[in-house]
């Protein structure tokens, strides 16, 4: 027996800057300003380690929104912080932790599953998970009681 390999998926971004100016990135059909000066105080917009946790909680976003369908697993809403801490050297990130709150009446055990799913299959927490720690929580709240 024989088996075909699966087709990779790919992504581009480009990122452009000039010594004196802004930087940005393209992605999807969005632009995004980023803080690429290493010599000035910080711009307020995000920086490559923000960039880095940011894509650790959209990956969760986008397995809740998954599990959601596949499960299926209902909520009315989500929201997720997530820290990352790195070393100086030799320079590299050591630690990701993330709150994942969501408003749901689902049972403890299938909080658990999803949870278990979203560490799974989530493509940037695999890879982020291969090089560092990687510890999560989910809080639940129940949905606001129907008026009536």
């Amino acid at each position: 027996m024989t088996t075909t390999p699966q087709a990779r998926t790919s992504y581009r971004v480009r990122a452009r800057t000039t010594p004196a100016g802004p930087a940005h990135i393209e992605a999807a059909d969005q632009t995004i300003p980023v803080d690429a000066a290493w010599d000035r105080p910080p711009s307020g917009q995000p920086g490559p380690a923000e960039l880095l946790a940011a894509s650790l909680a959209a990956c969760l976003l986008k397995n809740l929104n998954r599990s959601g369908k596949l499960l299926p697993f209902r909520y009315t809403s989500a929201e997720v912080d997530v820290t990352a801490q790195r070393q100086d050297t030799p320079p590299k990130f050591t630690h990701f932790t993330y709150e994942l709150r969501l408003v749901t009446d689902e049972p403890r055990r299938r909080i658990d599953l999803l949870h278990h799913n979203l560490r799974r299959y989530g493509t940037v927490y695999n890879t982020l998970a291969a090089t560092c720690d990687i510890q999560g929580r989910i809080v639940t709240s129940p949905p606001p009681p129907e008026p009536s």
